[in-house]
């Protein structure tokens, strides 16, 4: 088996010879999400051999793993001490790795009530595009003054650098997690996720999907049946393989060739006048959506809601899938991405179509 200096230094001869060949990198870890971001470019790097955890004590509440280490081993290695990633990352295939997670951003269910991917980034070390290797912050909540740079990395789709190694914060499982369904039309799903938003509750979970309101509540026994009690309802049998479906993509809603997009408004924000099927995520805050309408009429959308659209899924990889930025903005990131890759070798053209 390599070791993890020898990998790591096999790594670093890959990435310089790559600046020697004036080439580019394709960064991938177990593709399971792999279609997400425009057509990848470059020879491909996998992290899938740099794998393993390299500190875990559960007390502590923080888990170091290598990008390549399968997020199901992580998974496991927790349930076992009856703890969790809070920010319910999907997986989309059994292959998906750590790296992935963190490259692509993408929290589940539990996102508004407990944190993003990056809110749990601590630390992680990474070599950017001087084949230098980097370490940013560390195992503790408060380890450095200033920005934290490792959160950079959460959802750069891989265009500042290979990463190595990941330190993430984990919570405990809630002791018990029950559902509750209530019938009802749009507008007032809308005004019902918002009203229980601001409630004292043990929330974890609020979808929609055109008929159904689903509502989640998880924590100690007590307080979850006392907030059933409280917000009514009817509760869900197999409520687990519910949200396990949703998360995943499993569900029928997901089973489509039509464009899928993603939107993220305020939760508060009405009905979006964009033709399609919508089902909703995050109390409201996470809206998807199956359409034809044009990319311009959904960014424009988007914009005006003071939210941000990304087309998750679609057939043509060469479109513009991430909400355009403004000219700041976008003078800002392409900063950033020439800091860590002077001469743009990683995953050229991912995000966007100029860089």
């Amino acid at each position: 088996m390599i070791q993890d200096n020898d990998q790591t230094e096999f790594i670093q001869h890959l990435i310089q010879q790559t600046l020697e060949n004036e080439s580019t990198i394709q960064l991938v870890g177990g593709s399971s999400k792999y279609f997400y971001g425009r057509a990848p470019q470059g020879e491909v790097l996998s992290s899938v051999e740099h794998q393993g955890i390299v500190n875990y004590h559960p007390s502590e509440l923080v888990i170091t793993a290598r990008t390549g280490t399968a997020l199901s081993n992580i998974e496991k290695t927790l349930a076992e001490h009856g703890q969790m990633l809070a920010f319910d990352p999907p997986h989309f295939s059994q292959s998906a790795t750590l790296g992935g997670v963190v490259a692509c951003g993408i929290s589940g269910h539990r996102r508004p009530f407990t944190g993003s991917v990056r809110d749990f980034v601590l630390g992680c070390k990474m070599i950017n595009g001087k084949a230098e290797v980097l370490s940013f912050g560390g195992e503790v909540m408060k380890n450095v003054a200033g920005y934290d740079v490792s959160r950079l990395m959460v959802g750069a789709m891989g265009t500042l650098g290979f990463l190595l190694e990941v330190s993430l914060k984990v919570l405990p499982k809630p002791i018990i997690e029950l559902t509750q369904i209530f019938e009802m039309d749009t507008n007032d799903a809308l005004t019902h996720m918002t009203a229980l938003s601001r409630q004292s509750l043990p929330l974890s979970g609020i979808s929609y999907d055109g008929r159904l309101l689903y509502v989640r509540l998880s924590g100690m026994e007590k307080a979850v049946i006392a907030a059933c009690n409280r917000v009514g309802g009817d509760e869900l049998a197999d409520s687990e393989q519910f949200w396990l479906n949703s998360k995943e993509h499993k569900n029928h809603f997901f089973q489509t060739t039509e464009d899928l997009w993603r939107i993220s408004v305020p939760p508060a924000t009405p009905e979006l006048t964009l033709s399609g099927e919508w089902f909703y995520e995050w109390g409201g805050g996470q809206r998807w959506l199956k359409t034809s309408e044009t990319s311009q009429a959904i960014f424009k959308m988007a914009e005006q809601m003071n939210g941000y659209a990304t087309l998750f899924r679609s057939k043509d990889r060469s479109a513009e899938m991430f909400q355009p930025m403004s000219a700041t903005l976008k003078k800002l990131n392409k900063n950033i991405k020439n800091a860590f890759d002077p001469k743009a070798i990683f995953n050229p053209y991912r995000m966007y179509r100029d860089w």
